[in-house]
């Protein structure tokens, strides 16, 4: 594995390599767990060359979100993406990114006023605008997301389509523990006996998936169901369950087509999300 802090070098090799190979590309911002490994395996699996980018990108911190604080291990980092095969380890600086205020930014209209973006305005053009800088430095065939951040894949896939961005967006399945807890390095916050009530959050949305097969077409009716039985079975705060279309994520009067229930839960020192998608 070699890894790349320069601009200019990154896209030198990846030039060459592109003349003949096909690029897999897993962007991150490092602290690696298990849903990243699975991005990698999948892509080192469907790709010649694969290209890992860790970089804390600053344009989608808020103004109270601490990016100083965002964990960052690059030595375990870089032995896990050993392990997983990655070529080439693209860890570039916040100067090598931005040497001075960028000129030009992307704004993302669609997609971001719900969900996770309802509470955090500006952090999808971030978002936005580091993946067009870095799709450009790396010239991927291929890019692996993961759909615990559905909404994520849901701005980028639009991205893509609107600025004709000549890539495939690859969305890779949540992983999870054997309990169904979706996993996140925000689980290890968890007190003891709300890591016991967690499950019922991939629970709720299971059972919200039978209810659909079995007939139900009424957002609300499954919207209702599911608070009843998170806040029975957990002391979690609940900050939104929600039916939107995807990967519009438009509202829905009725559940057709392809839809995403998603969930937010806020437990003492640990704020979890999930969703599942489900085409009708």
């Amino acid at each position: 594995m070699r890894i790349i802090t320069k601009i200019h070098e990154m896209q030198e090799i990846i030039k060459l390599d592109k003349q003949s190979k096909s690029i897999g590309f897993v962007p991150t911002m490092g602290f690696l767990h298990e849903g990243h490994q699975a991005l990698m395996k999948k892509a080192r699996e469907e790709n010649d060359i694969l290209v890992l980018s860790i970089f804390v990108n600053p344009l989608q911190f808020g103004p109270n979100e601490d990016l100083d604080a965002y964990p960052r291990d690059i030595e375990r980092d870089t032995n896990i993406a050993e392990a997983e095969q990655v070529d080439y380890l693209f860890f570039p600086s916040v100067h090598e990114m931005y040497p001075e205020t960028p000129s030009v930014t992307v704004k993302v209209h669609e997609r971001t006023d719900v969900l996770c973006g309802a509470s955090r305005p500006g952090h999808f053009d971030g978002v936005a605008t580091v993946l067009t800088k870095l799709f450009s430095i790396v010239l991927p065939d291929r890019v692996y997301l993961g759909m615990k951040d559905a909404q994520q894949v849901a701005v980028v896939e639009g991205l893509v389509s609107d600025f004709h961005i000549p890539l495939t967006i690859v969305p890779v399945e949540t992983v999870r523990e054997e309990d169904g807890l979706a996993k996140s390095s925000r689980n290890v916050n968890l007190l003891p006996y709300e890591r016991a009530q967690a499950p019922t959050l991939y629970d709720s949305l299971q059972r919200a998936k039978e209810m659909i097969e079995g007939g139900e077409r009424l957002p609300e009716v499954v919207q209702s169901f599911m608070k009843e039985k998170i806040e029975q079975e957990t002391e979690g705060v609940i900050d939104y369950i929600s039916i939107y279309s995807y990967p519009s994520l438009k509202p829905v009067s009725r559940i057709e087509g392809k839809i995403i229930i998603a969930l937010a839960v806020q437990f003492q020192k640990a704020r979890l999300i999930d969703n599942i998608v489900i085409d009708l």
